[in-house]
């Protein structure tokens, strides 16, 4: 059966927004698995995020931020794997600069028994999906959902969604960036 997913980044709840906007709710609502590549910045984020994955009977998959505190790093790792439908996930805050990014992921990431097939990252605020080649010569593909909270230079917040389905040849699809509405503009929210 395919497993939808959310993915998510750089909400920093309740520094640079006081809740996550209602789209990714629904998002969130309609999700078998929710990844947040970091930068929470406060534990209520994470336990509103474990409760409600939790009720939907979906999985939650985090890791800590540079923003984020004691707290939360106590609660998450800096990196975190889940295998879906035989796609490697892989999760992580920090990947540097654009510039060389896939070749430093690919060596960083995509070598040893269990390779990454998709490593999920946050941090800069903008939205990337690119593929490279990993050592072994399988694809790797490097995905940011941007922040749903915080757009920085960017022309809207954003937030992913997916589809991972094994029975297909190339497992991930339908990959969406959805941009949100600017606050404050005619028909936000």
């Amino acid at each position: 059966m395919p497993t939808r997913l959310l993915l998510l980044a750089d909400t920093h709840v309740p520094v640079r927004a006081r809740a996550l906007p209602p789209q990714v709710l629904a998002a969130l609502d309609e999700a078998d698995l929710v990844v947040h590549a970091g930068d929470w910045v406060g534990e209520a984020v994470l336990d509103e995020l474990a409760a409600r994955c939790a009720s939907a009977g979906a999985r939650l998959l985090g890791v800590a931020g540079n923003n984020d505190g004691p707290a939360l790093h106590a609660r998450l790792p800096e990196v975190a794997h889940h295998d879906v439908e035989g796609l490697r996930l892989t999760v992580v805050h920090e990947t540097g600069p654009a510039s060389g990014r896939e070749r430093r992921c690919a060596a960083a990431h995509g070598s040893g028994d269990r390779p990454a097939d998709v490593l999920v990252f946050g941090h800069s605020h903008v939205p990337w999906d690119s593929t490279t080649t990993r050592p072994d010569g399988g694809a790797l593909r490097l995905l940011n959902p941007g922040s749903p909270t915080d757009r920085r230079r960017q022309p809207a917040c954003t937030y992913l969604t997916a589809v991972v389905d094994g029975r297909r040849p190339d497992p991930l699809h339908d990959v969406v960036l959805h941009a949100l509405p600017l606050r404050g503009a005619p028909g936000a929210g």
